[in-house]
């Protein structure tokens, strides 16, 4: 592992939260974190090889366009540059370094084929993240629960926490019972959609999209990619928090989410 510790955003073609997310990174120990537009870095003016993390930001990619992240794949997929980017992502999570794909960003790492199975970047999608049932376009809070048996380094020594969620299109649909079985024996589903009792739940508005077995989030069996729809970068300081002024006051002023960014630096510092 690199000792720089260097971390890479990717923004621009619709994407809008490179700044809270840089933010979140330089709380939890990021010693460089580099914003660089999507691409620069399919034109190979950067290559994965001089980063331990990767983040793939939440916004609005190529506008959803066909569908949310559907143009951006097909860019990364079929993109002609001198950067070779399926062999520079194969080898990056091979090597053990980190991806955290928040909302578009899990979109993304979705339809790419990366989660939840990375042994070969780009592969066929055989899960999607389709328009919610309620068809339209949520933002509220949810109530996550973590799975205890989840790989996934992000969560470690989380059980529950409460994130803000904004998307149109955060079903996670598995069609195929292999996947499906995949997925569950390998505790792949990382969070799930939550009541307030920390119970989960298929119920609107506690599961705000209708995804199956209720999935918010999943990893992949090393647990260093994590794609998840609520936006850890979002609660980052208690202010943050819907109903802060309510809530007891502590010393400890950090949002819930931060903590998914300290133990990405922690496993990265180890």
């Amino acid at each position: 592992m690199a000792s720089t510790k260097a971390t890479l955003i990717l923004s621009g073609l619709g994407l809008n939260c490179e700044n809270e997310t840089a933010h979140a990174c330089k709380l939890a120990g990021a010693s460089t974190v580099d914003v660089v537009h999507t691409l620069a870095f399919l034109q190979g003016q950067v290559n994965l090889k001089d980063y331990d993390f990767l983040l793939l930001i939440g916004g609005f990619l190529d506008g959803d366009y066909l569908g949310s992240a559907r143009v951006g794949v097909n860019r990364f997929r079929f993109h002609t540059g001198e950067a070779n980017v399926q062999s520079q992502f194969t080898q990056f999570i091979a090597e053990g370094k980190l991806i955290l794909g928040i909302c578009n960003g899990f979109q993304l790492l979705v339809k790419l084929g990366i989660l939840p199975d990375t042994n070969v970047a780009f592969k066929t999608a055989n899960v999607s993240l389709t328009h919610n049932d309620s068809t339209r376009f949520e933002n509220r809070w949810s109530n996550l629960a973590v799975n205890p048996d989840s790989p996934c380094i992000f969560t470690k020594n989380i059980d529950q926490i409460y994130l803000p969620i904004r998307h149109g299109e955060g079903k996670l649909v598995v069609t195929e019972k292999a996947t499906q079985n995949y997925i569950l024996e390998n505790n792949l589903n990382v969070l799930s959609y939550a009541d307030v009792q920390g119970n989960i739940t298929s119920q609107y508005p506690d599961n705000p999209n209708g995804s199956w077995e209720n999935v918010a989030a999943l990893t992949n069996t090393q647990g260093n990619v994590l794609g998840l729809m609520p936006h850890p970068e979002a609660f980052i300081h208690y202010t943050q928090h819907p109903d802060w002024t309510n809530l007891p006051y502590s010393a400890n002023e950090e949002g819930a989410g931060l903590q998914l960014f300290k133990n990405a630096y922690t496993y990265l510092n180890n």
